[in-house]
């Protein structure tokens, strides 16, 4: 919910980030920061490659000892032959060259997931938005879920 509420202030609350959590444990042992930036990243991505809509998703679910981040908009979308070069340092998708960017960020959330020890997926159509999944591991503290 800080997160939200910080990229809310950053992308100066152009669009609404729905929160759904399902099956969280009451406490995880993870790195904050590195998470954090995720999906910091993430969520202004959404955003930024949304124009013209006002809704972006954050989906957090509990799978087994697992966390499944979501991140879903109905924005632009990649062309399928650009997908695989997503997380590639410096590039950026051809049709969104009017849109500000170095074309780092994606590459650095791929880093930090991997420091997570987790991975990310991408799946996305021209016009119909994109869904980037992140899971990490997760030991559970207490051993039981909240």
């Amino acid at each position: 919910e800080k997160i939200i509420e910080e990229v809310g202030h950053t992308t100066k609350n152009t669009h609404y980030i729905e929160l759904t959590l399902q099956d969280l444990p009451k406490e995880i042992e993870t790195d904050e920061k590195l998470l954090r930036n995720v999906l910091i990243n993430l969520l202004t991505n959404a955003i930024k490659y949304s124009p013209g809509k006002n809704v972006v998703y954050l989906k957090v679910k509990a799978v087994d000892d697992q966390l499944v981040f979501k991140v879903i908009d109905d924005g632009m979308g990649i062309p399928p032959e650009e997908l695989s070069k997503v997380f590639e340092a410096f590039y950026r998708i051809k049709s969104v060259e009017h849109i500000q960017g170095t074309g780092l960020g994606l590459s650095i959330v791929k880093k930090a997931v991997e420091l997570l020890k987790g991975n990310i997926q991408v799946e996305s159509q021209p016009g119909k938005g994109t869904t980037i999944t992140v899971t990490i591991p997760v030991p559970l503290l207490g051993g039981h879920r909240g």
